[in-house]
């Protein structure tokens, strides 16, 4: 028999880059429904906060960082899963978010959870609840933000190579991309990236520029993944 509960949640999609491999967030849940089972973090929102608050206070206690530091990237609200048998405890609607975030060192749990930890997209888990369908929504939306947007650079630290920004795009969209035409692409774009006159030098060759994410928000023309030319092109 279903409970009585009657709740609004909050659950996120945690993404980053490590390894040139995107990663999602995933907690073991320390209590029932689902104890042992691997599930997105998230919580219920508390009666003196609002969405956004609640999933900035569930993002900085997963991940350790301070909710106001730079280093969690971007949020962004995803959409909202209300199906009335989604949470054996009863009617809980929840609401997704969409976290980009630098590489980070090994979480520590919190909350209700046993054990956190990073996953590549590749070895994810059954999970808990839907939140299958809430992560394969929150990856879809992050590469298509990245065709149009900069958000790229939110997987970023503060100062960056071209090569690193390349890495992220490949990451994201699971293909490669031709270096010169990419180098071409951000570098031609208005404010989307800011050169600093830090120059990364040990390597082979010419040493390459550092640069900072600039105010730009929109990428004109988008660079679309290769799926998505093929569909724009005309039929011959």
């Amino acid at each position: 028999m279903r409970g009585n509960l009657f709740a609004v949640a909050v659950n996120l999609v945690v993404l980053t880059v490590r390894s040139d491999r995107l990663h999602v967030l995933l907690i073991e849940r320390g209590e029932q429904p689902f104890l042992g089972e691997w599930a997105l973090p998230g919580g219920f929102v508390r009666p003196d906060e609002d969405l956004v608050h609640t999933a900035s206070r569930r993002l900085g206690e997963e991940t350790g960082a301070d909710t106001g530091d730079a280093v969690l990237g971007h949020l962004e609200q995803l959409a909202s899963y209300a199906a009335p048998d989604r949470d054996p405890r009863g009617r809980v609607l929840s609401v997704g978010y969409l976290a980009f975030v630098p590489d980070m060192p090994e979480p520590t749990p919190g909350g209700g959870a046993s054990a956190s930890a990073w996953f590549p997209l590749d070895r994810v888990p059954a999970l808990a609840f839907d939140h299958k369908q809430i992560l394969e929504d929150g990856v879809e939306r992050a590469k298509s933000k990245l065709e149009y947007t900069t958000l790229a650079a939110s997987f970023c630290p503060s100062e960056f190579t071209v090569t690193d920004l390349r890495r992220v795009y490949e990451a994201v969209w699971g293909s490669s991309l031709d270096p010169r035409n990419f180098q071409r692409k951000v570098t031609s774009t208005a404010d989307f990236l800011v050169p600093t006159p830090q120059l990364v030098t040990g390597g082979r060759g010419r040493p390459p520029r550092l640069f900072r994410r600039g105010p730009a928000t929109a990428l004109h023309p988008p660079m679309l993944r290769e799926s998505n030319r093929a569909a724009e092109r005309p039929l011959s």
